[in-house]
């Protein structure tokens, strides 16, 4: 599409069906329309006097993600149930000469990454956008992929700090332009996502799993099994949430994050410390019933805490079977009582709906003790902690009727901007020119 003609196509209709296939068929087109237009304006006042009339422009998005079931064991070699939902990063991009990647991303500044060195590890650069952008293109060559520049400005729908993976979704979209400017678009999701990890790891500095990037990059409800973490085996899974008459429901309680990293690097290590106790590296390799005939000595060991945890991950990786079973078969009951398990188990027995250096501050907690008071008297509904939890967000699926009634309390108690109602949208990574 040329940069001159971009702007009456999404007005006139052209992405129409794109839209309808990312947010649903009864997408609001006046806001849709708003949001992608203010996006084109600003790529065109930022970049367009260093491109022509002529030249070509696309429109990408990428879904952030959510995470339905598996809790806390993707680090210990688990299972586990996410999908990518319909708040999204959109893209307005242009492929250019040279060695040079561009991204103007909305309330950020611009990131610049000369590619021609892009396999370095620049230790300043760390925990930066443009570590990501330099990590990407190190881990497409790296991989036989071809690289190129481009100038792209992008903005974002998906809540920071939400627990839906606004970061992840960065990495996936530089990668899907990459993938749709140099590569035909020929790169698989799954692959997209293990180069977004790579990068992550290795060039901004953080030791994230893949579970984030997998999600985003492939969209749908999508089941990962971490056996062999270098090997996942990922299964996109075409269930339709929305045909069955449910919504995806997110509600954000607040709360500080600055303070939790002991609580998250506790439950791996804690995990990890009964499988040492077996002479095993992860959970993954021990079995529940050594667990429970060895409870009194671990007690001493590794203490009450642990073990529960551990149980919750050998009964966790044994309900993401289920649940996967329940979509793959259309089972909207199996899956919500799957899900709902999966919320109990997190609360009594991986115990991360709240942090204990801070036990008068239990919003998830509280949101949860809500939700059950509005949805545990109407048949067909499931809520959990999201995420990582010790402050953040929860998650429903609330049938459509009672949505009204469950965003309203939900808002009475975590404000007006608290709760977010969701689809699960069947496409990851796309060019919507390819959907239009």
């Amino acid at each position: 599409m040329k940069i001159t003609e971009l702007k009456t196509a999404i007005t006139g209709g052209t992405y129409d069906k794109a839209f309808a296939s990312l947010y649903g068929a009864d997408f609001d087109k006046n806001a849709v329309y708003e949001r992608y237009t203010k996006a084109v304006d600003s790529f065109v006042e930022i970049y367009g006097d260093k491109l022509t009339a002529t030249s070509e422009v696309n429109l990408f998005s990428v879904p952030g993600r959510s995470e339905i079931a598996g809790n806390h064991t993707d680090h210990n070699h688990g299972k586990v149930v996410a999908a990518g939902i319909s708040l999204d990063i959109i893209a307005v991009a242009a492929k250019v000469d040279g060695n040079e990647i561009r991204i103007k991303s909305e309330g950020f500044d611009e990131d610049i990454c000369d590619i021609s060195t892009c396999e370095t590890v620049v230790d300043g650069e760390k925990y930066r956008a443009s570590a990501i952008i330099r990590g990407m293109c190190d881990g497409y060559n790296k991989n036989g992929y071809k690289i190129g520049g481009y100038y792209a400005y992008t903005t974002s729908s998906v809540l920071k700090g939400s627990g839906l993976s606004s970061s992840a979704a960065f990495e996936v979209m530089v990668g899907n332009i990459l993938n749709h400017f140099y590569n035909d678009g020929t790169i698989d999701a799954v692959e997209i996502a293990k180069i977004a990890q790579y990068s992550e790891n290795v060039h901004f500095g953080k030791p994230c799993g893949l579970m984030d990037q997998t999600a985003c990059a492939v969209g749908s409800f999508v089941a990962i099994d971490f056996e062999d973490p270098k090997k996942p085996i990922v299964e996109k899974l075409p269930f339709d949430l929305t045909a069955h008459g449910y919504s995806l429901c997110i509600v954000n309680t607040g709360g500080n994050h600055a303070d939790l990293n002991e609580d998250y690097a506790s439950v791996p290590a804690e995990m990890k410390a009964v499988a040492k106790y077996f002479g095993k590296e992860v959970l993954r390799n021990v079995d529940k019933n050594e667990i429970i005939a060895n409870i009194p000595v671990l007690r001493e060991t590794v203490g009450d805490r642990a073990i529960m945890r551990a149980l919750h991950f050998c009964n966790e990786n044994v309900r993401v079977g289920k649940i996967t079973a329940a979509l793959k078969e259309d089972d909207i009951e199996g899956f919500l009582k799957g899900v709902k398990a999966s919320g109990l188990s997190s609360s009594t027995m991986l115990q991360n709906t709240y942090t204990v250096k801070n036990v008068t501050e239990q919003g998830i907690s509280l949101a949860l003790a809500v939700a059950g008071q509005v949805l545990d008297s109407k048949p067909g509904t499931a809520y959990r902690v999201h995420g990582g939890g010790f402050a953040g967000t929860m998650q429903a699926f609330v049938p459509n009727e009672y949505l009204d009634e469950f965003n309203t309390v939900m808002k009475s108690v975590f404000g007006e901007d608290s709760a977010y109602v969701l689809k699960v949208r069947p496409y990851g990574a796309v060019k919507l020119e390819a959907l239009a």
